[in-house]
């Protein structure tokens, strides 16, 4: 196979953009089932603005390690495009590896949480692209429940044996009644009541773990807060971005600490987790794909602010991470050019930060066309 460079989508904000990154060790004790008695670490990668000509003489930052090259080939089941050069580690970020930060300037933070079985770097093209506008983007990675975790050590966790079956159990009814929710009709209150009790069902241990994920959140924020607030303006709080399991944990720390996790956008994930008796105060936007859209709807019955519904066609869930340009297969990541398809997902990510964490607009310029249709939710 000759080698060839991934059409990685180039940053279009005024700032390059500069990563590092950090782990978590503290006396949290470890709730995983295969990892019991041992602490939890949480890994945390940043991506935050730089003086363009600061980086000039600077290498750009490597993407992704051989062993998260390799996980990712054992856990999609399929061939890589370009695995040769991601293998061998010469396909690099458009970014920078500790990168000088601008001297006397502070810009938001956004907090993103991977989804369940995937992996910290999933989201790189999007960190990127908001970083290039002026915003500090952390993701976090959960060890076990990632195809593969690794550390700044060198530890490497990989994705705990048998978890699939935990997450939908018994796992082919579990499967078998969130495929017929896809499919479902009903007003937005009758498609919540059906998707709670399926998750109440089938889904226990998802609902179990969003605590999990919100308490590595919190954590990683503390961290930034004590080490780098020199860097990041909070003064309109913080905003929230995952993918899957990841989004349905930007909700729930919406809907459970809005004085801290101001507004946040879920992509694609179902809302796994115990809304009852809660409402979300938060403005919020549910990103997804024709099929998932049917497990999201607490948001738009819940909010006590604005909720916003974008639905992208010709999408399928991975397809909102960076495999989009990495897998071959259409049924996996969606018949969409993986071109319109980031820059779908960047526009309506700043178009939606832009107005709730930097407060730079009234409100957000949402329009539909041929690729997304928009709907709001006023409370």
């Amino acid at each position: 196979m000759s080698k060839k460079k991934i059409n990685k989508p180039v940053p279009t904000g005024e700032y390059a953009v500069g990563t590092f990154s950090f782990t978590i060790k503290n006396d949290r004790e470890e709730t995983m089932y295969n990892a019991i008695g041992s602490k939890r670490s949480i890994p945390v990668k940043v991506f935050y603005p730089a003086d363009k000509e600061s980086v000039k003489e600077l290498p750009k930052a490597r993407y992704m390690s051989k062993a998260t090259i390799d996980a990712i080939r054992k856990n999609y089941f399929v061939p890589l495009k370009y695995e040769k050069v991601e293998s061998d580690g010469t396909n690099r970020y458009e970014c920078y590896e500790n990168a000088p930060f601008i001297e006397g300037e502070r810009f938001p933070l956004i907090l993103f949480n991977h989804g369940f079985g995937s992996f910290i770097e999933a989201h790189t093209y999007l960190y990127i692209e908001l970083a290039s506008h002026g915003y500090i983007v952390a993701s976090l990675g959960h060890p076990y429940e990632g195809m593969i975790t690794e550390l700044d050590d060198g530890t490497v966790y990989k994705l705990a044996k048998g978890i699939i079956s935990k997450a939908y159990s018994p796992l082919i009814p579990g499967t078998i009644a969130l495929l017929q929710l896809q499919k479902a009709k009903g007003t937005n209150e009758e498609l919540w009541e059906r998707f709670d009790a399926t998750q109440k069902k089938y889904n226990g241990y998802m609902i179990e773990r969003i605590p999990e994920w919100e308490m590595d959140t919190k954590a990683a924020l503390t961290y930034l807060k004590e080490h780098y607030s020199g860097i990041i303006d909070f003064e309109n709080g913080v905003g929230v971005s995952g993918h899957s399991f990841g989004g349905a944990t930007a909700y729930a720390l919406c809907e459970d600490e809005p004085e801290t996790f101001t507004c946040g956008i879920n992509m694609d994930g179902a809302l796994f987790g115990n809304h009852d008796g809660k409402s979300i105060t938060t403005p919020f936007l549910q990103m997804n794909c024709e099929k998932d859209k049917t497990a999201v709807t607490v948001a738009f019955i819940k909010n006590k602010n604005v909720a916003y519904h974008a639905v992208l066609k010709d999408m399928e869930h991975l397809g909102f991470s960076d495999m989009k340009y990495a897998i071959p297969l259409k049924s996996q990541v969606g018949k969409s050019d993986p071109d319109i398809t980031h820059n779908t997902m960047c526009g309506i990510h700043l178009e939606f930060f832009d107005t709730y964490l930097k407060k730079v607009k009234d409100k957000p310029t949402f329009e539909s066309n041929e690729f997304v249709t928009f709907k709001e939710y006023q409370p």
